[in-house]
């Protein structure tokens, strides 16, 4: 018998602190493919979509995909749109053996601040108890009990900078597999405690998720469970479910709530662990000020609370500024997100000179406001391009309208879509050579890693006090469970 799975994509990562709705044009100018377009834009690519395509030939599925989207990380979510997926997906799972999704895991729209729980629960009401319904999530997943009741397997990635959602594709459609075919009955058990922040943030290259995910490796290999499950969560969602989380799948839930619960232990026990170190902004521009002759390895410096990937605006400009004031020479600066700009750039045209107002214009208040510049333009793109890097997969990508500023020593790339750097080929295809640059500015928070600090001679981060400032003490949280560490004494 040949096995009918709906395979969909469905994904964002929700800031509710942010003004910026996000709306169908949002995914649309991120991420937006529909049936048939499906398969030409993922297979042969290692990407989540790319591996379901595989597994399918591998197992003989046949497989209907509806939808492939996502937008970069911004406010809530319409219902509209919300609502308009959902029965897109609703409306294919008509006679299908199995379900592999995925999802993000910490989305929020203007009516449930449980996005994946909700759409996962509509599912299961509509393919009933039997099918099996598995999902991938990010790392950052705001875990919830709605999800684990409603999923037969919750597999998040295991990488940050995430690099492996091929990899946990597989392992799902592997489980999915076995499934469909009887030889398991996977549920998922969910544990929490009480605290906004930990794990270091999910870098899994810092001991805390290290030591969870080897446990994790361990409890797996001994048959105990499935999958283990290590999620950091999403501290910028004003939810009740904030926080890091454990999720353990396996045929027998006693036990695997028992496991998730000892691993959460762990997770309270190291919930001071940071190894975050800031650098204050003038030093950090004083060291690029002492190497900028250097051509060998440019020096990185990460603007962490500007971070698109976190929901930022990606157009505070106090670093830029402070690059200008400073006269630094041979720099790259990736990007401000400016639609007004990169139109004004592009009025002006390629070789000729643009006086504009540049960045700031969201929310001046978040790390600095506009900042007048006269530049010279040396390139326009549509800002489409092939990522090939370790977290682009082979897939296309499209930051929109695209400039590249010349101001001085500086190269300024601007963008119309927003999107933290990730790829090299976010300079490349504006003609910027980021390994011949003497120091290289990205706004991110980790992600940046995966393809920048290979290039790099040193990276250092600062925080310009905007959107998604590490002072997350400070943030007006009113949804969120309480009492919670470190908000409150426990």
């Amino acid at each position: 018998m040949v096995n009918r799975v709906l395979v969909a994509e469905f994904m964002h990562e929700t800031n509710t602190f942010s003004v910026q709705v996000t709306d169908e044009n949002a995914f649309r100018n991120s991420c937006y493919y529909l049936d048939n377009d499906i398969p030409g834009a993922f297979g042969g690519t290692r990407t989540s979509m790319g591996a379901a395509f595989e597994a399918a030939e591998k197992y003989g599925w046949s497989v209907v995909h509806p939808i492939v989207t996502s937008a970069n990380p911004s406010g809530r979510v319409t219902d509209d749109f919300f609502d308009a997926v959902s029965e897109r997906i609703l409306n294919s799972c008509q006679g299908v053996d199995g379900v592999l999704l995925h999802l993000h895991g910490s989305m929020s729209t203007q009516t449930h601040d449980d996005g994946e729980g909700e759409l996962l629960a509509r599912i299961r009401s509509r393919v009933g108890p039997n099918i099996p319904i598995m999902a991938v999530l990010d790392l950052h997943a705001t875990l919830t009990q709605k999800m684990a009741a409603n999923a037969n397997a919750l597999i998040s990635y295991r990488t940050y900078p995430h690099i492996d959602q091929y990899e946990r594709t597989w392992q799902a459609a592997e489980l999915l597999e076995k499934a469909m075919g009887g030889e398991i009955s996977p549920k998922v058990a969910v544990s929490r405690r009480p605290i906004l922040y930990a794990l270091d943030g999910g870098r899994t290259t810092s001991p805390p998720m290290m030591e969870l995910l080897s446990r994790g490796d361990r409890i797996e290999a001994a048959g105990q469970a499935l999958v283990v499950s290590v999620q950091a969560g999403f501290s910028s969602a004003d939810v009740q479910d904030i926080g890091p989380s454990i999720a353990v799948t396996a045929n027998d839930l006693t036990s695997a709530q028992s496991i998730a619960d000892e691993l959460m232990d762990y997770v309270w026990e190291q919930r001071t662990f940071s190894s975050i170190h800031f650098t204050p902004l003038e030093q950090a521009i004083a060291k690029a000020k002492a190497g900028e002759g250097r051509a060998d390895k440019p020096l990185v410096i990460a603007d962490y609370s500007d971070n698109p990937g976190s929901g930022a605006y990606g157009d505070a400009t106090r670093l830029l500024q402070a690059v200008l004031d400073a006269d630094l020479q041979n720099v790259g600066f990736y990007a401000i997100c400016d639609p007004e700009a990169a139109l004004q750039a592009q009025a002006a045209g390629v070789g000729n000179s643009v006086t504009l107002m540049l960045g700031g214009k969201v929310d001046p208040s978040m790390g600095g406001g506009p900042i007048k510049v006269t530049a010279h333009v040396a390139a326009l793109t549509d800002g489409s391009f092939i990522a090939y890097g370790p977290m682009g997969g082979g897939a296309r990508r499209n930051y929109g309208l695209s400039a590249l500023l010349r101001v001085g020593g500086v190269e300024i790339i601007v963008i119309s879509h927003n999107g933290q750097a990730t790829d090299l080929g976010q300079f490349t295809s504006l003609g910027v050579d980021p390994t011949r640059k003497s120091t290289i500015i990205v706004k991110s928070m980790q992600h940046f890693r995966a393809a920048f600090e290979p290039i790099s001679r040193e990276v250092i981060e600062v925080d310009t006090g905007a959107l998604s400032t590490r002072n997350f003490l400070e943030r007006p949280y009113k949804n969120i469970r309480r009492p919670i560490w470190p908000l409150d004494p426990l």
